[in-house]
């Protein structure tokens, strides 16, 4: 009798025990599962930080080198002799507004690029074409402009930037080969400029909008080693780097 009794507890006592181990485990599963997906949670929510500073960074690139080029054309323009000191710049953007202007030389074309001619003062002439640039007018008359000017100042300190200006506008054409052309000479031929960072990158989108992603990669790389300098560009180089992994 007293062994039945005994046999019944210690019968109770394991089941009992089990029971109680396996509710552990079912919490210890149920703890586990909620910590992971609390954690990609985390980690979705970083995905979308990343990528908002990446959206943020790029904007304030853009901004920048809208600022940069203002100033750029800004101090060009005021050092012109052949523009007036009561000379209104547009500063929305590269383009240039004059109420009035002294120099009889601009007044029969200060408004029309067709047939323009080069002038002899490759720094006024440069100064001329690039307020056409923000208007989104005359394009094709802008970019023969900027041609002519190549030809005729082979020697003068503004060629990297003519070559920039070309690569732009010909890339907005969707003429990529053509401004990746441009774009190229200006890192060759100036590399210390401060438009070569930002045109060896535009040559990597054009690469990369060719579906060339090899070419594309090694170039965005050579952008982040050659011009540790120019953070802007960095920073772009790097996101498409960083997205074609």
């Amino acid at each position: 009798m007293h062994k039945k009794i005994l046999t019944l507890l210690l019968f109770l006592l394991f089941t009992g025990c089990a029971a109680s181990s396996s509710d552990i485990d079912q919490t210890v599963q149920a703890q586990g599962q909620l910590l992971i997906e609390n954690q990609q949670k985390i980690s979705d929510l970083q995905a979308d930080v990343d990528t908002l500073r990446g959206q943020l960074e790029e904007t304030k690139y853009q901004l920048n080198q809208i600022i940069e080029r203002q100033k750029m054309i800004l101090q060009q323009m005021t050092n012109s002799p052949g523009f007036s000191s009561n000379t209104d710049f547009d500063l929305q953007g590269e383009g240039y507004s004059s109420k009035t202007s002294s120099d009889p030389t601009l007044s029969k074309s200060s408004s029309d690029l067709s047939g323009w001619v080069t002038t002899g003062d490759d720094k006024a002439d440069y100064n001329f074409i690039i307020r056409f640039v923000n208007e989104g007018k005359q394009n094709n008359e802008v970019i023969d402009a900027f041609k002519k000017h190549l030809k005729s100042y082979p020697k003068s300190s503004y060629r990297a930037n003519v070559n920039y200006w070309l690569g732009q506008l010909l890339y907005k054409q969707s003429k990529k080969n053509d401004a990746s052309f441009y774009y190229a000479t200006v890192v060759k031929d100036f590399p210390s400029s401060s438009k070569a960072a930002d045109s060896l990158y535009k040559v990597g989108l054009i690469l990369l909008d060719k579906g060339d992603t090899k070419k594309a990669k090694t170039v965005f790389q050579q952008v982040v080693n050659k011009y540790p300098k120019d953070k802007n560009a960095v920073v772009l180089a790097n996101k498409k780097l960083a997205s074609l992994k």
